[in-house]
């Protein structure tokens, strides 16, 4: 038993979409957003040193880069769906813990098999390491979003889903890399032409005002 199994299915990522069962004008892979977050995870890693805060790098790249891995094996569920009650979301976390777990046994060499349960494992936690990764993975979801309002895609799920996200968001709102994006970015992206731009920026003001 190698490695094989695991190398070979990195290019499963690279086929499973994102926002299944939606039209959209541009497609996005699991693969392609687990390096975007990671990405992102390091822009606000940045942040969040440059405010005097310790950032353990090998454990965020880890947590970035392995965030969805678990989605090779149950595929990414609509939003809408996996968050429709907490019931729901415990239990379609359970069984991506159980397969996870079944991979790493009987795939992962033994010698390996305590680092990728750690990498594999649920990332979003109370370290700062985790929070970055749960702001990082909702500001890819909201450009994502917000790339499909500024092309004028009729579907309303995607407002949905850069409302869901910048809430989120809004919940670390404590942390520096938060108070950044928010003061820094987020305006800059809103000032970008296009047809629903009032819209958006009447919606984002709200959510604003109720983060507050």
């Amino acid at each position: 038993m190698g490695m094989n199994q695991f190398l070979q299915s990195l290019s499963d990522l690279e086929t499973i979409d994102r926002a299944p069962g939606y039209f959209k004008f541009e497609q996005h892979s699991v693969a392609a957003h687990s390096f975007k977050v990671a990405e992102v995870a390091q822009f606000l890693g940045d942040v969040e040193e440059g405010a005097g805060n310790q950032v353990n790098w090998r454990l965020l790249y880890e947590k970035s880069l392995n965030h969805d891995y678990t989605e090779r094996f149950i595929g990414d569920i609509k939003t809408p769906v996996k968050y429709a009650t907490p019931q729901l979301r415990q239990m379609l976390a359970d069984v991506e813990d159980s397969l996870t777990a079944n991979f790493i046994k009987n795939e992962i060499p033994e010698q390996f098999q305590a680092a990728y349960t750690r990498r594999l494992g649920e990332g979003k936690d109370d370290t700062l390491e985790g929070q970055i990764l749960s702001v990082a993975d909702k500001v890819d979801l909201l450009y994502e979003s917000f790339g499909e309002i500024q092309k004028g895609n009729p579907e309303p799920v995607f407002t949905e889903i850069y409302r869901e996200s910048l809430t989120t968001i809004l919940k670390f709102k404590q942390m520096a890399c938060v108070q950044y994006f928010l003061a820094e970015v987020l305006p800059e992206m809103l000032a970008a032409d296009f047809s629903d731009r009032q819209k958006l920026a009447t919606l984002t003001d709200n959510l604003l005002k109720q983060g507050d």
